[in-house]
């Protein structure tokens, strides 16, 4: 009777522990992490204008000072290599831009004649380089493209590694920061919670 018993224990156990061992399956838990994102982009949300500028800048300035970190210490292990300065050769700032559906960009003065810009982002350069010229304060600014696109920029203080390495005037150091947000994307990865 132990024996037919002891047997019987043994296969529960048995079963118990494959079931158990087939649920922790990482590759169930990432399905399950992309069916929650899925099942949360459905969801309607209620985003407001001013909820959603308050979300891109907040998002904007703490790309920023990732972004800034990350190439800052790249230029200063590489003796300031220019050739950074376009981010493609930095993958910690691709990773970024894929986490956020973001496009991260320095500009120089000279993208104030950059016809890939839109007319508003160049004239927005304008200043930034006007000022830049008569050493007047710089702030980070919001400007909605379209129905779609919000752009944040952030200029670099004159004195930092990232405008002396980057600028493309050593006379007039001058870079700026350009993160470009889709609104849909944004919309996607707003906690409604977290809205106020």
């Amino acid at each position: 009777m132990n024996r037919i018993f002891s047997a019987f224990a043994s296969l529960v156990w048995s079963l118990f522990f494959l079931v158990f061992a087939s649920s922790c399956n990482p590759e169930r838990t990432q399905n399950t992490k992309a069916l929650v994102q899925e099942m949360n982009d459905h969801k309607i949300k209620r985003v407001t204008d001013v909820q959603l500028t308050t979300t891109v800048d907040e998002w904007g300035k703490a790309l920023v000072l990732t972004a800034g970190k990350t190439l800052t210490s790249q230029l200063s292990k590489t003796a300031h290599d220019s050739a950074l300065c376009t981010l493609k050769a930095v993958p910690a700032i691709q990773k970024l831009e894929q986490k956020y559906a973001v496009t991260i960009d320095l500009l120089s003065a000279k993208d104030t004649a950059n016809p890939a810009l839109n007319p508003k982002e160049r004239e927005l350069l304008g200043a930034y380089v006007y000022n830049a010229r008569n050493k007047l304060e710089q702030i980070d600014n919001i400007q909605k493209l379209n129905d779609t696109l919000f752009v944040y920029n952030s200029p670099v203080p004159t004195g930092d590694l990232i405008c002396q390495s980057c600028t493309d005037n050593a006379a007039l150091p001058f870079v700026v920061w350009r993160i470009v947000f889709n609104k849909r994307e944004v919309i996607r990865r707003i906690n409604p919670k977290k809205l106020q």
